[in-house]
C-alpha cells in the first residue's frame, strides 16, 4: 500500500511506474491518501502486508508512527523517515556519521543568530521544511532581522559555496543514481540531466543510507572546492531524470515485501514468504 500526499494530477510517475511493475510480478498493490479517509489510529494496519510512505504531510507521518509502533512494515521505516524529514536530527545525524555536511544551528529566535550571520553567510530554514519552502540567504544582520518571526524552531546553516548546480543523488537499495541542473528557486521540480556516479560519490550515499536507515532516498549536494556537503535528505524522492528509476524502485519494494532485507537496508536477511510476498 502507498500512501500518497494528495496531488492535483494523481499519482506521481515514479508510483505509477513502480506500481505497475510490482502489479504484473504478481504483487497486489494499492495506494491511500491520509487526509480522504477517517480511521481509528488503534485499528490502523491491518489493511497491507507492506506500507510504502510517499507523503510528507503531517497526518501520514504521524499515522507511519501508529504503524511502527503496531509492528507494521514500513518502507522507509518511520524512525529513518522522521530523522531525514527534521533537519535538527537530520543534522545530528549525518554528523554523527562523519558524512560531510554544513554546520548547523538550531533556534527559535533569529536576533540570537546575529553574531553567527556576522561571521558567515547563512541558510536560514524551517526545522521541518520541503521543497524549499522558507528558505532564505542571509548576508547581513539586517537581511537576518527583516525576515518574519518564526513560528516554529529555525535551522541556520553556513553557506556552502558551490558551483551553481544542484547535484541530486537518487539511492534505491544498492542502485545509485545522480542528476545536475542549474541551481534556481525552482530547480526542485525540474529534472536534471542523467550523469555518472563515481565510486566516492556511490560510497557516501549509501554510507548515508546505512546512517538513516533509508532504503528509497535522495541527498542534496554541494559540490564545493572542499569536496561534497550533504545538504538535505529526502525519504522516497520523486527520481526525476533518472532512466528505468521505477525498475530499481520495485525491485527494492519487492525485496523488502518479501522479506529479503530488514529494515536496516545493509542487513540481508534470509528469505521468507511471509508479508508483501506475490498472489
Amino acid at each position: 500500500m502507498f500512501m500518497l500526499a494528495r496531488r492535483p494530477d494523481g499519482p506521481s510517475e515514479i508510483v505509477r511506474a513502480t506500481g505497475e511493475l510490482l502489479g504484473r510480478r504478481g504483487f497486489e498493490v494499492g495506494t491511500a491518501i491520509a487526509e480522504e479517509l477517517v480511521q481509528r489510529p488503534d485499528l490502523v494496519g491491518d489493511e497491507a502486508d507492506l506500507w510504502v510512505l510517499k507523503s510528507y504531510t503531517p497526518l501520514s507521518l504521524s499515522l507511519a508512527s501508529v504503524l511502527h509502533e503496531s509492528g507494521a512494515r514500513v518502507l522507509n521505516p518511520y524512525p529513518a523517515c522522521i530523522a531525514a524529514r527534521d533537519k535538527i536530527a537530520a543534522a545530528r545525524v549525518l554528523r554523527a556519521a562523519g558524512l560531510p555536511a554544513p554546520r548547523t544551528w538550531v533556534t527559535g529566535d533569529l536576533g540570537l543568530l546575529v553574531p553567527l550571520v556576522r561571521e558567515m553567510p547563512l541558510v536560514v530554514k524551517p526545522y521541518m521544511g520541503w521543497r524549499g519552502e522558507g528558505v532564505c540567504v542571509v548576508r547581513s544582520e539586517d537581511e537576518l532581522l527583516s525576515l518574519p518571526a518564526p513560528r516554529e524552531p529555525i535551522v541556520a546553516q553556513e553557506l556552502i559555496p558551490g558551483n551553481g548546480e544542484d547535484l541530486r543523488v537518487y539511492v534505491a537499495g544498492d542502485h545509485v543514481f545522480a542528476t545536475r541542473k542549474p541551481f534556481s528557486e525552482t530547480s526542485f521540480s525540474q529534472p536534471g540531466r542523467q550523469v555518472e556516479v563515481g565510486p566516492a560519490m556511490r560510497a557516501m550515499a549509501l554510507r548515508c543510507g546505512r546512517a538513516f536507515g533509508l532504503v528509497l532516498y535522495g541527498l542534496d549536494v554541494i559540490e564545493s572546492p572542499g569536496g561534497p556537503y550533504i545538504v538535505d535528505v529526502n525519504y522516497f524522492p520523486g527520481y526525476k531524470g533518472i532512466a528505468r528509476a521505477c525498475e530499481a524502485v520495485a525491485e527494492s519494494v519487492a525485496r523488502y515485501a518479501r522479506g529479503d532485507v530488514s529494515a536496516d537496508p545493509a542487513h540481508v536477511v534470509p528469505q521468507s514468504a511471509s508479508i508483501g510476498a506475490p498472489r
